[in-house]
Formats: structure tokens, sequence, C-alpha cells
């Protein structure tokens, strides 16, 4: 029969571990790990049911919750509802072994969060049923339909709404928002307040009005958006919650609410892709149909829902489409997913009630492009975190993820034009390949692997494992669940969103159009991630990422005589990573010099750059003399003594083309003196395609096909810089012949 303890070691080992406390407790990855979240039913001997029933279990599970939570927890009783996190749902399984030597599952816990149902399943995976209960509707055989059940029978709540006209077609002028001291949240009500002249109320959920607004405050800040005077002028921070009926207020504060905004926008929802349909309907499902009554008492007011891409999550859907049919719901394998189908299900008969319903569908919410603020729970920040750290892609079809900024401001833009109320709206962004974002990473200095999906996420696994990063527990979470894998892996294989209906908005009212969440787009959150220890932003030192050699030849002279002196230039130009260099413009440079002007022995770089087009285009002395190129080498010669050599490429309008990108005029000095010498060098011709071109190279270490892609994107990166500096003095030259052309006609006219 086995040792009838088995069962519960590994959550009592758990337990042990988060009874170390202090700074030193473990992170929910490994505490997952040794509770056994890999999913399935647990085997115990058939001795361990049969002191068990289902009344004494979820007296025992309700109790032990409610200690670990510090509230009382009956049978109904959601433990996430409740307060419970990921910590404390280990915890409580934890003690519940250690305990009482009932080993219950991670995922059940997850999946169902009410004693009563934990309990169910415990005595079913077991082999005994649990009672029938008077109220429960009649049950299909397997598990996931009762959740199907469960989840019509939520849709069908909406028929029991009013009927309503239209509302008025006019902008907002006081709205309520939900989820304001979110990602997405925060950066929409800073649009809405930026755009338009509404005053918003955000409901938040907090002890009182004034813990809600220090709630409000600190959630805008913490993404590094600005909480001032007049931002608070403009706020009513309400505290409520919108999984309780009437939003948890009085009915008189209820009524009040109801006459005084004209507009409702929901971005509020429980974000968990480990937690079940029943454990997530209350916030994701009832808070709509609580905000589409609202919507529908009192004034009518439009309802403006923030859904999801999620909706299409069913593996092998053809096409993703505003007006696309969503997934069917059977196929739909995670609570999340389901609970923004049911949403939007809830939603649509409001529609047929008379409900003025937009729906907004985002998909992966990357971070903010100037302030690389981010939603460390987002996949797609968890994803590119991951990426970055460890080097390897799963293969997937497309990435569809847009800036928050994006993102926010279109959905304000929505939310205060009548005319585009009502419809359904993609947030989606550019859709990108497997080979574009391959192309970002190599110009970022990670050369990825690619690999199938299980091989991706057991490897992952292991990483994380290895090397414990709080930001990435959240998706060692999701791969370690059967059911988030399915939901990521649905994700992964997903086609392109398309998002043409919300594209035609934002050209129609002169909104910036979408551009693709590329390196650039990524490059201040990979800083922040980077700064966290997170995600690794290039190579370390060693061997280089890329290099070449660079020769010029030419004479130099005491600063005010004639150059007559031979100097020749051998270096080696090098970069660490792609992303070094589209950064920073940055080049690497070592190797000597040799003139016997300054020395009889080569004097030796010590330190180097290079920086391509240092200035940006800006001309020396507002004149038509662009820097195209900037030496800065730090020297020793054979005696130890210090100098410095300071050159430039410069591009002049009217100046031969080839002579401009081989010449550097140059000027050298003692360590802390003025410059000394100067003169100038140029790569030689017959040099220049034989070192700089099949003389590139790149880390041996890397495949050949890296190889190759890494001297395409360098050529191709380099060839536009230099093509753009070239450009700019014969560009400004003829705009300053145009103005004065101008500066004559109009002295003409005046005569």
């Amino acid at each position: 029969m086995g040792n009838p303890h088995a069962a519960g070691a590994a959550p009592r080992r758990t337990a042990e571990a988060i009874e170390r406390g202090g700074t030193g407790k473990p992170t929910v990855a490994a505490l997952l790990a040794n509770a056994g979240a890999s999913g399935g039913p647990v085997a115990a001997p058939a001795a361990d049911v049969g002191s068990w029933n289902a009344e004494r279990l979820v007296s025992v599970i309700s109790a032990v919750a409610g200690r670990i939570l510090g509230k009382e927890v009956d049978r109904d009783t959601d433990l996430f509802d409740a307060g419970a996190t990921s910590v404390t749902a280990v915890e409580i399984a934890a003690a519940l072994a250690r305990e009482h030597d009932l080993p219950v599952e991670l995922d059940d816990l997850f999946a169902d969060a009410r004693p009563r149902q934990l309990a169910h399943r415990w005595l079913a995976a077991r082999g005994t049923p649990a009672p029938a209960e008077p109220s429960a509707p009649a049950r299909l055989s397997p598990a996931v339909d009762e959740t199907l059940v469960q989840i019509m029978a939520d849709v069908a709540r909406a028929d029991s709404l009013p009927f309503v006209g239209a509302p008025p077609p006019d902008a907002p002028r006081r709205l309520l928002l939900t989820g304001a001291t979110g990602f997405l949240g925060s950066h929409l009500l800073l649009d809405l307040l930026r755009h338009s002249d509404a005053h918003v109320v955000c409901l938040v959920r907090a002890e009182d009005d004034e813990a809600a607004l220090r709630r409000l405050a600190e959630g805008l800040t913490r993404f590094h958006l600005p909480w001032s005077d007049e931002v608070a002028r403009r706020v009513t921070a309400l505290a409520g919650d919108f999984r309780r009926p009437m939003l948890g207020l009085s009915a008189e504060r209820w009524a009040e609410l109801a006459d005084e905004v004209d507009a409702i926008v929901n971005v509020g929802a429980a974000v968990d892709f480990l937690r079940g349909y029943p454990s997530l309907r209350q916030s994701n499902v009832l808070g709509p149909l609580m905000l589409a009554e609202l919507a529908m008492t009192g004034r009518i007011k439009p309802l403006h829902h923030v859904s999801s891409v999620a909706v299409f999550n069913e593996l092998g859907i053809g096409s993703m489409g505003e007006d696309d049919p969503v997934a069917h719901l059977d196929r739909l394998s995670a609570g999340y997913d389901q609970t923004k189908w049911a949403a939007e299900a809830v939603l649509r008969r409001a529609r047929e009630h008379g409900l003025v319903v937009t729906l907004l569908r985002p998909a992966g919410i990357g971070g903010h492009p100037d302030t690389g603020a981010h939603n460390g729970h987002d996949f797609s920040s968890a994803f590119v975190a991951a990426y970055s750290r460890f080097g390897t892609l799963p293969a997937f079809r497309y990435l569809n993820v847009a800036a928050v900024d994006w993102v926010s401001r279109m959905a304000a833009a929505i939310v205060g034009e009548p005319d585009a109320w009502g419809r359904t709206y993609h947030l989606t962004g550019v859709p990108r390949s497997l080979d574009e974002v391959v192309r970002d990473m190599t110009i970022g200095g990670m050369i990825p692997r690619v690999q199938h999906w299980d091989r991706w996420r057991d490897e992952t696994l292991t990483r994380i494992r290895e090397e414990p990063v709080p930001e990435l527990e959240f998706l060692a979470r999701m791969l370690q669940s059967p059911t988030a894998a399915r939901l990521c892996e649905a994700q992964l294989s997903a086609p392109a969103a398309r998002c043409d209906r919300t594209l035609a908005f934002a050209a129609g009212h002169g909104l910036p159009a979408a551009t693709p969440y590329d390196g650039r787009a990524q490059r201040r959150t990979l800083e922040e991630l980077a700064r966290s220890g997170v995600a690794r932003l290039s190579r370390p030192g060693g061997t280089p990422y890329l290099w070449f050699r660079e020769t010029m030849d030419g004479e130099i002279g005491a600063v005010g005589d004639k150059a007559r002196t031979p100097c020749t230039l051998a270096l080696r130009l090098s970069i660490q990573s792609m992303y070094q260099l589209v950064t920073e413009r940055r080049i690497d440079v070592s190797g000597d010099i040799t003139c016997a002007l300054l020395h009889t022995e080569p004097l030796t770089v010590v330190a180097g750059s290079l920086r391509v087009r240092p200035q940006e285009g800006i001309p020396v002395r507002n004149g038509l003399r662009h820097p195209l190129m900037r030496y800065r080498l730090e020297l020793r010669d054979a005696d130890g003594r210090q100098w410095w050599l300071a050159g430039t490429k410069t591009a002049r309008a009217g100046r031969d083309l080839l002579r401009q990108t081989r010449t550097v005029t140059v000027e050298v000095g003692r360590d802390g003196e003025a410059a000394s010498h100067a003169g100038e060098v140029a790569v030689p011709v017959h040099s220049y395609l034989p070192d700089q071109v099949d003389g590139l190279r790149v880390d041996p270490a890397l495949p050949e096909r890296d190889r190759r892609r890494a001297k395409l994107i360098w050529l191709g990166w380099f060839n536009l810089q230099v093509g753009r500096g070239l450009l700019e003095p014969p560009l400004r030259a003829a705009a300053e012949l145009l103005d004065l052309r101008r500066g004559a006609t109009h002295q003409e006219t005046r005569r």
C-alpha cells in the first residue's frame, strides 16, 4: 500500500521552508516546485480517505485558510477574493498537509479556491463522490462541463437587465473609471485627463475615500506617472469594489453615482492565469455585469469595456480580426480566457437591451517607450525578460504586443468620441513575426536559440530555478501549471491580430499611427529590467561580438607648422553588442599609432572609442560642416607617458563623398595638455574592402547563420548612418539657398 504519509511529504517540506521565514524566505517558484504544482490528482491510499467526509473537509480547509488569511472564511468564500496570494496559497496547502496529512493540489486550489469545491475535488480524485447539494445545477460528468454550466448561467444573468434607450451622443464630462491603480488603467487615467476636460471618478478598493486617494497616487507614481495638485483636482477617488453588489456602495451613493457620471470605463480585472473560472468570475464577469446595471440606472450611459484578445485563445484559430468570431468556449482551457469570453457574452446581451457597449481588446501590453514603466505580471513583459536573460525563444507565429502609451491613447480617444462608441476595437498594434523578433534580439546583442515550445518551457523553468529572480516567478508559475502553459501555447500559435478599425480611427482623428514594439520601443523597459537584475542587455566582456581592422596613413606636424611627418594608425574596431551600437552609436577602438614625431616606438591605444554621427546631424558652428565620426583615444608610449588623440571625419557640402568617408582630421597632445600636433590621416582606398568588408569578423562561437546575419545588420546600419551623415550638409545648403531666395523675393515685393 505504500507510506500513508508520502503524499504529504513535499508540502510538508514546503511548510518547513516557509517557517524558516526572514529575508531568506523561499521564492514562489521554488515553493511551487517543492509543493508539487505540476498538476494532476495526488494518488492517496484508501485509508487516507476513510476518515474524511465532505463536511469535515470543508470545515478543516475553512479553518486553516481563515487562520492564515486572518479573517473568517466560510464554505463558499473564494480564498483569492479574501486576500490570498500565490504565497499564501502555498502556505495553505502546506499547512493542510503538515497539520492534517491532507495533500491539496495547488492546481486544484488555483482552479477553484472555495473550501466547498476544494473538498469535493479532493474526494472525487480519490474515488469518493461529493454529496449532491439541493441548490446545485444538474451536473454533467466531466469537471470542465461544470464550468461551462456555470459560465452559461452567468451569461444568462444579463437577461434580467432592463431595456433602455441610447445615451446622449456627447463627449463625457464626468466618467467612472475602474482599474486606475493598474498598469493600463493608470496610463489611461492620465490620457483621459490630458486629452479631455472630463472629471474622472476612480473606483478603488480601499477602506475609505482617503485611503483610495492614497492608493491612486501610489499607483500612478509606481509606473512613473505624475501625481500633482492638478491631477488630484480633476480626480475623485471613490472607495468601492466592483466585485460586490452595488460596487460595495450604499444605496444612496449608488443612486448618486448613477446620476452624476455620464460614461463608464472598465479596465479593472483579476489578471491571473493560474486561477480557474470559478475563482475569477466575481471580478471578471459579475463585475462587468454590475457596471452594465449601473450604466442602465439613472442617467443612461455608454460602457467602455477593456476586454482582451484572450477571447481567441483557441489552439489553431484561423484569424483574429475585430469582427471575427471568437473562440469556441469549450476549447478555452484557462480560467482567465473563459472569463474574458463570458464578460463579452454578458455585454453583448446587454447590447440587445439597448446598452451602448464598446469593446476594447488589447493583446500583450508592452512597456512605455520613454519611461520604461512595465507590468511585471504581464506575459509579454515576462517573456521579454526571459529571452533577454536566457537567450532562447520558443518558436511562435506572431507576437501581438503594443506599447502601453499607444494602447491608452487609442482607448482614451475612442471613449471621448461618441461616433466611435458601440463597436469593437483591437488595440493590438503591429504584429511581429519570429524573424523580426530574432533580428531585434540580434541588434540588441542577444543571439537567440529558437526552440520547440516544450523544450523552451523545460529549459526556461530549469534556468529560473538555477538563477532565481523574483520578477520571473510569475512566468515560472505559469509554465509549471498545465492550464496556464496551454494558454501560453495558444498565444504563441496565434495568428496576427488585425486592428483595421482602430487604425482607420487613428488616421481619421490625427492620432499616432501604430508602430512595432521592437528593440527601440523596448529599450527603456529592458534598461529598467536590467537595473533590477532581470534582463541582460549585452554580452559580457571577452571575445567581441563583431570586429574589423582599420588602417589609416597620413602626416602630422607641430601645431602651426606644415604636417610633414608620416603617421600610421593600425586600429581594431569592435563592438560587444549591437545594443551598444544602436543606443550609443559607439564603437570600441584598440591598436597602435606609429609616428616618429611622437616617439620612436609605436604608441599603444589604452582605451578608445569611435562615435558615429556624434551630434545627430547638428552642424559645427551652425555651418555646413557636419561631424560624421569622432575618435577619442587614450595612448601610452614606450616610456609610459600618456597621450591623447582626437579625430573627426566631417561631411561637407560640395566635397568629394569618398574622401569624406576616408579622411580624419587629428589632434594629438600629452595627457592634461593642449594639442601639440595636428594633421590628417586617411584610409587607403585599396585597404577598405579587405579590412572592413571582407575582413569583418564575428564571434566564432555563434552559429554560422547568426554570423551572416550579424554582418548584414552591421553593414546595413553603418551604411545607413554614413549615408544620412553625408546627405545632411547638401540638404542644409539647399535649404539655406531657398531661405535666401525667399528673403530676396520678400524684398522685391516690398519695393
